[in-house]
């Protein structure tokens, strides 16, 4: 054989290898990147999964807890009332003392539109503390 067939042959022989190679190799890269979809698709699943599963332990603990609580917020809301009806109720007293303290200027007087005043109040705070003792009562 001559050297320039050899070479000849040779050449042709790594254009055709380079090609078939270069073919094979796309291929692979877009079957690699139907895998890398594929792959991505799975984890994207996986993370759907998880997280519906944390979604339905939540719901669930979430209804034990409120089963567990409810009847301590029937009875926290009974005592939450009496106890503003108590305060209330203070207030109310406050009030009617400073009433009996007024109470010569009941219907003229320096004090007059001050006793008025302490009046208004005194029957809105004894309106609050009562309600609220009957709101408790209801429940």
């Amino acid at each position: 054989m001559k050297a320039e067939k050899v070479g000849r042959t040779v050449g042709i022989g790594m254009r055709l290898a380079g090609q078939i190679f270069g073919s094979r190799l796309g291929a692979a890269g877009q079957s690699a990147g139907t895998v890398n979809e594929a792959v991505r698709e799975s984890r994207a699943e996986a993370q759907r999964s998880r997280v519906e599963a944390a979604g339905k332990v939540a719901r669930g603990a979430g209804r034990g807890v409120g089963g567990f609580i409810r009847p301590f917020a029937r009875i926290g809301h009974i005592l939450w009332l009496e106890v503003m009806g108590a305060i209330f109720l203070l207030f109310a007293l406050f009030f009617a003392l400073n009433l009996w303290q007024l109470r010569s200027s009941y219907a003229t007087g320096p004090d007059h539109p001050k006793f008025l005043l302490i009046a208004g109040v005194f029957v809105l705070f004894l309106y609050l503390g009562l309600s609220s003792f009957w709101r408790a009562r209801r429940k």
